[in-house]
């Protein structure tokens, strides 16, 4: 399985606020430009908090299970691997969602910010896009927690081991 990488995260993100902001400007020229959820913030944090309560748990039990204490539950690798695909897929997710709420909220503190309603809709676009950076951050951190110990035994690809 590979690790996230921050390029992709980022060129998701960029992609996603360069379109977002241009669709918010065009949609505000034509007509109403639509509101930012409320909810949008408060969903993206109770992600970020099942993914770091679900990181938390696994590194106690890995840590528990590496220590050899006594009574230690360890870990189904199969479990494991669905947590690092559902960390992964959320802040793939969630980088574009943080693009998407920041070109927005961009637009409207760019133009139109005089207007209390579209005061609040970039403080809305503002707060998710704080919960979804924590999205990726608690996803990066359960990859973290999830990855395997380098083993010293191994051979680096393509060399031979050398015989004493």
């Amino acid at each position: 399985m590979r690790t996230l990488r921050i390029r992709t995260l980022a060129g998701l993100f960029a992609v996603a606020g360069v379109l977002s902001w241009a669709a918010a400007r065009l949609w505000d020229h034509v007509g109403t430009l639509p509101g930012v959820p409320v909810a949008a913030p408060i969903v993206l944090a109770l992600i970020a908090v099942a993914l770091l309560a679900t990181a938390l748990s696994l590194r106690a039990r890995l840590k528990a299970q590496r220590e050899r204490h006594p009574g230690a539950k360890g870990v189904d690798p199969l479990a494991a691997a669905r947590a690092v695909v559902f960390g992964q897929a959320s802040a793939l997710v969630a980088a574009l969602v943080v693009g998407m709420y920041a070109g927005t909220g961009l637009y409207l503190v760019m133009y139109d910010l005089d207007m209390d309603p579209r005061r609040q809709q970039a403080i809305y676009a503002g707060l998710a896009v704080v919960a979804g950076i924590a999205v990726i951050a608690a996803a990066m951190f359960l990859e973290r927690v999830c990855r395997l110990p380098e083993d010293d035994d191994t051979v680096p690809h393509g060399t031979t081991p050398h015989r004493r």
